[in-house]
C-alpha cells in the first residue's frame, strides 16, 4: 500500500444518501472523506439522474408554500393541495409494498421528510413545483400529493450538496474504488485504489452510501431473475454492488425484496445505462391516457389502476416480462394533449390515420391489434374522464381491465411510441436499524459500519410512491452522518464507541 488515510468518517459513495451523511458528520465536528467511485465528471450516483421529486409529509398547502420560491405562475388558490399527514406517507408505503416494508423504519422515513426537505434547503437547494400536475376546472391537482421538485433535478441537488460538502470541510476523492471492508474491532479498514493505485483508509466509522446492483447485468440476471440482464439501466455506470457484496460476505442481514426493483417504461431506444446528458427525460409514463399493447399487439396490464406515480415503479417489469422485453403506448387525438414533453426526446412515434396502418408501422400484426382496440373501445363504459381523480371510468369485462381514464381509441391520427424496461434501483440490500447501523445476520449492529441509501433494504416491495427515494437518501443519510459521527468523537475521546 503507498498510504494510509487516517480520518474519522469514511463516506463510500457521493450521492445524495451519501452527501447528506458526510455534510451531517463534518457539522457534528467529525472529520470526513468521501470516497467516490467515479471520476469528477461523472459523480452524483443515481441521484443525479432523478428529476428531483421530493415525496415528504406536510400539515397543509401553506407549509408547501413556505418552501417555494415562487409558484410557476400560479397563485395560491388555484393550487388543490390538501394536507399529507405521515400516518397516510406510512399507509401508502405500505400498500404498495404489499405490507411487507420495515414499519418502524417507514414510521421514521415518514416523520423526518417534512424537516429533511428544510433540511436540504439550508444547504443551498431550491425548490419548484412539479410540472407533473393536473388541471380540472380551473384547479391545479397533484393527486398522490407529491407536488415539490428540486430546482434543476437530480443535477440541482447534487451540486448543491457537493458545494455544502465543501463547505464543510469535507474532503471528496474521486476515482477512488473501495475494493475491500474490514471492521475488525475499534476501526474501520477500506482498501481502495486512487486512479488504480492501490492504498488504504483508517476510519473510526464508515458510511456505505453506495447503492445498489442495478449497473451490473450479471447480478441483475442473478437476483432479479430471467432477461433482467436486458433492461436499460437507468442511472449511474457505477452502480454495481460491489460493496453490498462484501458486506454479505461480512456477515451482513441481506434484507428485503431481492427479486424486486424499481423499474419504469423508458423510451426503447434508450441507452444501456443512463446518460446524463438526458438523465430522467427517458421515462414514458402517460400510459394511464391510452393502451399498452406487447409486439404480438395484445394489453398486458391495467394501465388505469392508480395514478401513474403510484403504479410507474412497477410496470416496467410488466414490460420485461413481454416478448422481447418491448411494448408501444397508444393514444388517438382525444388524450395525445395528455402526453408529457419528455415524449419528444428519443426514439420516433409512429403516427397513422388507421389502425391498420399503425401496425404495419410498429411491426405488430394488424388483425391482433385491430381486434385488441376493437374489443377495447367495446368494453368502455360511458361517463366523465376527469384526469384529476380515480375517475373510475373503466372497461366492462375486459381482461385485463382498465379501473379508470379509459376512453375509447377511435379518434385518428393514432400515435405509438415504443417502451422497454428501464431499471432505477433494486430492492433487496443490507439490513440497518434505527441508528442506520449495519445489521448482522444474528440482528446485531456491526461496529463502525453504517448504511444509507439504495444499499439498505426493507423499505420498498414490489412498488414504490415516487419521490420516496430521495427523501429516504437524506432522512438516514442525516442518521448515518450523525451516529457515525458520534462514535469517532467519542472514540477520539478515549469514550466507550
Amino acid at each position: 500500500m503507498s498510504e494510509v488515510i487516517h480520518t474519522d468518517v469514511a463516506v463510500v459513495g457521493a450521492g445524495n444518501a451519501a452527501l447528506c451523511a458526510a455534510i451531517t458528520a463534518a457539522q457534528a465536528g467529525a472529520r470526513v472523506l468521501v470516497l467516490e467511485k467515479a471520476p469528477y465528471a461523472e459523480r452524483g450516483g443515481n441521484s443525479r439522474f432523478t428529476g428531483g421529486l421530493l415525496r415528504f409529509a406536510f400539515p397543509s398547502k401553506e407549509d408547501v408554500l413556505g418552501i417555494l420560491e415562487d409558484l410557476s405562475g400560479f397563485t395560491p388558490e388555484q393550487l388543490d393541495a390538501g394536507p399529507y399527514p405521515a400516518e397516510q406517507y406510512v399507509a401508502d408505503v405500505s400498500r404498495l409494498s404489499g405490507g411487507r416494508c420495515d414499519g418502524a423504519l417507514i414510521e421514521m422515513l415518514a416523520a423526518g421528510s417534512n424537516d429533511a426537505v428544510r433540511w436540504l434547503a439550508k444547504h443551498g437547494v431550491t425548490y419548484e413545483l412539479y410540472e407533473k400536475y393536473v388541471e380540472h376546472a380551473g384547479r391545479i391537482n397533484w393527486p398522490d400529493r407529491a407536488m415539490v421538485k428540486v430546482r434543476g433535478g437530480g443535477e440541482g441537488l447534487v451540486a448543491a450538496l457537493f458545494a455544502a460538502a465543501e463547505r464543510h470541510g469535507v474532503d471528496i476523492r474521486y476515482d477512488a474504488q473501495v475494493v475491500g471492508v474490514e471492521a475488525p474491532g475499534e476501526r474501520v479498514q477500506l482498501a481502495v485504489r486512487f486512479n488504480g493505485t492501490p492504498s488504504a483508509v483508517d476510519a473510526a466509522a464508515a458510511v456505505l452510501g453506495s447503492g445498489g446492483f442495478e449497473a451490473n447485468p450479471a447480478a441483475r440476471a442473478s437476483y432479479l431473475g430471467p432477461s433482467w440482464d436486458l433492461a436499460k439501466a437507468r442511472g449511474t455506470r457505477h452502480n454495481t454492488g460491489e460493496i453490498l457484496a462484501q458486506l454479505l460476505a461480512m456477515g451482513a442481514a441481506p434484507v428485503g425484496h431481492w427479486s424486486g426493483a424499481h423499474a419504469v417504461p423508458v423510451d426503447a431506444g434508450s441507452a444501456d445505462v443512463g446518460d446524463l446528458r438526458v438523465g430522467a427525460l427517458t421515462t414514458r409514463l402517460s400510459y394511464p391516457y391510452g393502451i399498452m399493447v406487447n409486439v404480438d399487439g395484445h394489453r398486458f396490464v391495467d394501465e388505469g389502476s392508480d395514478f401513474k406515480l403510484l403504479t410507474y415503479a412497477k410496470i416496467g417489469r410488466e414490460v420485461l416480462r413481454q416478448p422481447e422485453g418491448r411494448a408501444y403506448q397508444i393514444f388517438d387525438q382525444r388524450t395525445v394533449g395528455l402526453i408529457e414533453p419528455r415524449y419528444e426526446l428519443g426514439s420516433t412515434s409512429v403516427v397513422a390515420n388507421t389502425i391498420e396502418a399503425l401496425a404495419g408501422g410498429i411491426g405488430v400484426d394488424r388483425a391482433a391489434l385491430t381486434s385488441t382496440i376493437a374489443e377495447y373501445n367495446a368494453s368502455v363504459r360511458d361517463g366523465e374522464f376527469n384526469a384529476a381523480v380515480l375517475d373510475g371510468k373503466g372497461t366492462d369485462g375486459l381482461v385485463p381491465a382498465k379501473s379508470n381514464w379509459a376512453q375509447r381509441i377511435d379518434q385518428p391520427p393514432y400515435v405509438a411510441y415504443p417502451v422497454t424496461c428501464g431499471i432505477t434501483f433494486t430492492y433487496g440490500g443490507v439490513g440497518v436499524d434505527a441508528h442506520a447501523r449495519v445489521l448482522s445476520s444474528a440482528g446485531h449492529p456491526m461496529p463502525g459500519l453504517y448504511a444509507t441509501g439504495e444499499i439498505t433494504g426493507g423499505f420498498f416491495y414490489h412498488n414504490y410512491p415516487a419521490g420516496a427515494g430521495l427523501i429516504r437518501g437524506t432522512v438516514f443519510g442525516r442518521i448515518a452522518g450523525e451516529e457515525a459521527a458520534r462514535r469517532a468523537l467519542a472514540l477520539t475521546a478515549g469514550a466507550p464507541a
